[in-house]
């Protein structure tokens, strides 16, 4: 039996090189972004988490440090409204009533909301906390927002927000927003142009190991952060007000149920001036009848009653749910007939309008409730150990003995031109809807170059001295 000749080393086939790995273009830039937007924002981040992880858990904080205050011991029937709006007036004298919401539960006080009281801050009112039962006054606090926050929630709110500092200090959380979304798609778009083998985390160690945490919690947190950004946004100074101008234009703007009646008859004689000098409405004795015309209505527990500020205003009854599903319906009522003049439904919202509720509301950890706040605190946590993991990396980029060598420059001339324009009208755009993501993006290019440019003289002349 023959057999076929053995071919020698010479005759057999060269082994085919592998392809070269396609290079991403975009890759370098962005981990240049993504480097230096985490460390200079990185501490507007840290603050914006710690405190919304106060904020979450301030809900609950707050039912236990008020638990006086909000509940009491369930009775046979609950007294008019009107009669425990007396009593409230009977205590605190001064200011005048704004609003009033009713007992929502068996167990609730009612609040009576008075505005004008000296020693409460603007923008306040003084909460007073009367039992449905019994008419007795069992406190008062001073209140803020339509969320009704008592002053523990109010300090970490305003905290959590502009850090006490005012409108200048809302600059830190609209910062902060602007740039959590970037940081976010940066990452992930490192993280999953990473070859499947470098993103593990078991059996590794070091800085890859803290590379390798920082990448998986990051890319299973992105979504939460997406929304924190996005929510955020919505209530800034800067974006807000052009998100605001946006959704107006396109007829997207909340609606608003009209309070206006014809002046004059027994609705005129509900004006008058309160103790401190100030000329304001206060409650009539048909407070009962503008609640029981609102029920007629459909609109249930728990409600707000907006006290009108002139004759010409009715009463407005709102509903002022915000937990899931939520309850926004209201109505105006003329309070000499006890006729709804005007009525607005939640279901009849722009669709914007609702995305809007429900995307602030959840934000905010009040529209799943507890679930809601523990998710917040969640993405809250896992915002703080990345931004801990990513100092760490930077630290361990330098051999753990200190901080590591910046992302080289000149990453943005690897992008091809059809991209690079495009991307940049892009930014532009993105930047003059959303300041301050654009200004501070704008200032570290500028400085960028520079450095950039004298470093490279300076290189040049260091150059041509050895030369010569």
């Amino acid at each position: 039996m023959s057999t076929a000749p053995t071919t020698t080393t010479d005759e057999s086939p060269e082994p085919v090189a592998p392809a070269p790995a396609r290079k991403a273009p975009l890759r370098p830039l962005i981990l240049r972004l993504h480097f230096y937007a985490g460390i200079l924002a990185a501490p507007f981040l840290l603050v914006a988490a710690l405190t919304g992880l106060l904020y979450a858990a301030s809900y609950q904080a707050e039912k236990i440090v008020y638990a006086h205050e909000l509940t009491v011991p369930v009775g046979d029937h609950k007294l008019p409204v009107s009669e425990q709006v007396a009593a409230a007036r009977k205590a605190h004298p001064q200011g005048v009533v704004s609003a009033v919401r009713p007992s929502p539960e068996t167990d609730a006080t009612t609040r009576v909301l008075l505005s004008g009281v000296p020693g409460v801050g603007e923008g306040h009112t003084l909460a007073v906390f009367v039992d449905p039962y019994t008419a007795k006054v069992r406190g008062s606090l001073e209140q803020y927002g339509s969320t009704g926050a008592l002053p523990l929630r109010t300090w970490i709110d305003e905290f959590h927000r502009d850090l006490h500092l005012g409108e200048n200090g809302r600059l830190y959380s609209e910062l902060a927003a602007s740039w959590l979304w970037v940081i976010a798609a940066g990452g992930l778009v490192l993280w999953f142009a990473r070859r499947r083998a470098q993103r593990k985390v078991r059996g590794t160690s070091g800085r890859r190991r803290t590379l390798g945490l920082h990448g998986t919690v990051g890319v299973w947190a992105a979504a939460g952060f997406f929304f924190l950004s996005a929510t955020g946004l919505t209530w800034s100074t800067y974006a807000g007000a052009n998100i605001d101008e946006l959704r107006t234009s396109l007829g997207q703007a909340t609606p608003s149920v009209s309070a206006s009646v014809a002046a004059g008859g027994e609705h005129a004689g509900h004006t008058g001036t309160g103790p401190d000098g100030t000329t304001a409405t206060t409650p009539p004795q048909d407070l009962d009848k503008v609640l029981a015309a609102a029920r007629a209505e459909g609109l249930g527990d728990p409600v707000e009653i907006v006290v009108p500020a002139d004759a010409s205003t009715a009463y407005v009854v709102k509903q002022v749910q915000r937990s899931w599903p939520e309850k926004q319906d209201s109505v105006a009522v003329d309070p000499t007939t006890g006729e709804v003049t005007d009525e607005l439904r939640f279901a009849d919202y722009p669709l914007l309008a609702k995305l809007t509720r429900w995307a602030i509301d959840a934000h905010s950890g009040v529209l799943f409730g507890l679930l809601n706040q523990i998710a917040l605190m969640a993405l809250a946590l896992c915002l703080v150990l990345l931004i801990v993991w990513g100092y760490r990396v930077w630290w361990q980029r330098g051999r753990a003995s200190a901080f590591g060598r910046p992302i080289p420059r000149g990453a943005w001339q690897q992008v091809p031109p059809q991209i690079l324009v495009p991307l940049m009208a892009a930014v532009a755009v993105l930047g003059y809807f959303v300041p301050l993501l654009g200004i501070p993006l704008a200032v570290f290019v500028a400085v960028d170059v520079v450095l950039g440019e004298i470093a490279y003289r300076r290189g040049k002349r260091t150059h041509g001295g050895q030369v010569a």
